[in-house]
């Protein structure tokens, strides 16, 4: 079994699909001869072709658009947006027509895509590259957005997304893509994409989280635990649907959640869960829900960075609030 890093996985798993599914294709800019600005393509157009793995011209829009027809001409495209920023010239076909197909024609027409886009901050990169947009998506209806955060579940969501009957976007958080291996076998064994995954379990407050920012929580519950408290880590995963019956009985145990995201904190993901935690477990809680956020500003430009990335010490700071209230 190979040790690979997320990227590797990525690329592991669309490999997978494109050698057992004839349906499958990729497109997107730099994505054959290149194999991607991330290398996430790396080698597939050599191994499988170039009508199979199809570079484009330099335009969101078409790509989108294109990828939308394929899926409902019975295609299962992956199309990818080299940066999570270029995706807002896209966001017409996917909130417009991938997300209604089934419903705007009463289940005749189904879109079975996935749109790629490596995804948040944390390697210096200019603006319309470093964004965690994720809740615009969230919030609309008949999509599903999934956010890994190791290489295994990014294999295993991967291979779900592809193979998924309804349109689904796959953020890769870049800042990770080379930070760890783990092993994962080319099983083509896919992971749910209505689930949370409990990766560490503890007794005294629950950690939730996904994607990149999952390195940061790990490193706070391990100095949690230097200090006697017990912290559980959910990984969310997938953002939509929101699995939270797998937070409900996480903090049922625990009575105390830390919330913590990338991404700005008005409207976003963390206020939905919260808002559920207050609405349907508040007799749950021992304390009030916290959240560990980005800042409702743009991402600046890498000399400001880290001051806008949530830090160890700022989920620290959260976790001693709420183990203060007994």
């Amino acid at each position: 079994m190979a040790k690979v890093t997320m990227v590797e996985a990525v690329t592991m798993a669309m490999a997978h699909e494109l050698e057992h599914d004839k349906s499958v294709v990729i497109l997107g800019e730099d994505v054959g001869i290149n194999g991607g600005v991330f290398r996430a393509t790396a080698g597939l157009a050599q191994k499988f072709g170039e009508d199979r793995v199809i570079d484009t011209p330099l335009a969101e829009a078409m790509i989108a658009g294109m990828t939308v027809g394929l899926a409902t001409q019975g295609m299962r495209p992956i199309a990818e947006a080299q940066f999570m920023g270029f995706i807002f010239p896209m966001f017409e076909h996917i909130v417009c027509h991938a997300s209604r197909m089934r419903n705007r024609t009463r289940g005749r027409l189904t879109c079975p895509l996935v749109i790629r886009a490596p995804y948040g901050g944390g390697i210096h990169a200019p603006e319309h590259h470093s964004e965690s947009i994720e809740a615009m998506f969230a919030h609309t209806p008949g999509i599903k957005v999934v956010i890994p955060s190791s290489p295994s579940r990014a294999y295993g969501l991967l291979l779900a997304a592809i193979r998924s009957p309804d349109p689904v976007l796959f953020f890769e958080p870049k800042r990770v893509y080379h930070l760890n291996k783990e092993e994962v076998e080319n099983d083509g064994e896919e992971y749910p994409l209505d689930m949370c995954f409990v990766i560490r379990e503890g007794t005294d407050v629950t950690l939730v989280t996904w994607g990149a920012m999952m390195k940061e929580t790990v490193e706070a519950a391990d100095a949690l635990a230097a200090q006697g408290i017990s912290a559980e880590i959910i990984d969310v995963a997938t953002i939509s649907p929101l699995d939270m019956d797998t937070i409900h009985e996480s903090v049922a145990k625990t009575g105390r959640c830390v919330i913590i995201q990338e991404a700005a904190k008005h409207c976003s993901v963390s206020s939905e869960i919260a808002a559920n935690l207050a609405d349907q477990g508040l007799y749950n809680l021992t304390a009030p829900v916290k959240r560990v956020t980005g800042y409702d500003t743009i991402m600046p430009l890498f000399k400001l960075e880290k001051k806008y990335m949530p830090t160890v010490e700022r989920i620290l700071d959260k976790v001693n609030q709420v183990m203060e209230v007994s």
